[in-house]
């Protein structure tokens, strides 16, 4: 049985360095170019595993020479990468920008994990069955996200990133949902419903009110507010401050880190507060993948 089992994305992530994002229509000069792995799947999946998770990942890389790029991280944390294809074509690649504040801007070309649809999961329906945590989030074809949901026999740690029309059934099994707070606001508005300004625990109960057996907002520096299915109101866990280089694959580091504490039996409240620790250990250093810690790194806080 494995622990945790990802369903999501694989990527190459080309990253480059900018005083400043661009503005529409403007040209900027980068400080040179990176490529590192990533996607949000293989992120969640490697962070995991490094915290010492037994992490299983479902997804497709393509036949270029970006596949290469793509799965390194994988082998050296240790992901089990048994049910990741080889499809004919492009392999998914992220163009990442960050600026001199550590903010990120991300484009994401989905190359072969267009191919993680219904039939593709399904094909690894005991494997997802067998897990305590399947994660899933938005980089790979709705159907497959739902077919995903539909075998979890364990917890499903739905990850709304991007935001993408999931069904309703998977809205409903998701314990937790995780989003940050501009996902929250296009999930409700999308849903016709009002978004409270200001006010992250209103957020996080029309969230509830959506479906979802239990929500975690992230909230970037600020930590996160998570409202539990068993507990009487949304909980506040803030984030330990630190000083931030890169924030990319921050979200994932805090989803990973999720996943593997709810695997290991944890509350939510517990598996967050953890989670906001691993995320802000990612950011004080470069790149995604390369920023996360192992098992044996003192975490900020």
């Amino acid at each position: 049985m494995t622990a945790i089992v990802v369903v999501g994305s694989v990527n190459a992530d080309l990253v480059t360095r900018v005083p400043a994002h661009p503005a529409p229509g403007e040209t900027v000069l980068a400080d040179g170019m990176t490529v590192l792995p990533g996607g949000k799947g293989a992120n969640q999946a490697v962070v995991a595993a490094r915290l010492g998770g037994d992490v299983a990942l479902v997804g497709a890389v393509g036949t270029d020479a970006f596949a290469a790029a793509a799965l390194p991280g994988l082998r050296r944390a240790g992901v089990d990468l048994a049910a990741v294809a080889t499809v004919p074509g492009p392999s998914g690649v992220a163009l990442v920008c960050v600026d001199d504040d550590g903010e990120n801007a991300i484009v994401v070309v989905p190359g072969a994990n267009g191919s993680v649809d219904a039939a593709a999961v399904e094909r690894h329906a005991e494997l997802v069955a067998d897990a305590a945590v399947v994660v899933v989030q938005g980089e790979i074809p709705v159907a497959g996200t739902d077919a995903a949901a539909r075998a979890a026999t364990g917890r499903l740690l739905l990850n709304l990133a991007p935001v993408v029309p999931v069904g309703r059934e998977t809205l409903a099994l998701a314990d937790p949902l995780v989003v940050n707070a501009g996902e929250a606001w296009r999930l409700l508005t999308e849903a016709g419903r009002p978004v409270p300004e200001g006010e992250p625990f209103a957020v996080v109960a029309g969230l509830r009110d959506l479906g979802p057996r239990s929500v975690v907002m992230t909230l970037g520096g600020a930590g996160a507010v998570v409202l539990d299915g068993d507990d009487d109101g949304p909980v506040v866990v803030p984030s330990p401050t630190v000083d931030a280089v890169d924030t990319t694959g921050a979200g994932d580091a805090f989803v990973g880190a999720l996943a593997w504490g709810l695997a290991g039996g944890e509350p939510l409240v517990d598996a967050v507060r953890t989670a906001v620790r691993v995320g802000a250990f990612s950011v004080t250093a470069h790149g995604a993948q390369p920023s996360f810690p192992t098992a044996t790194d003192t975490l900020p806080g």
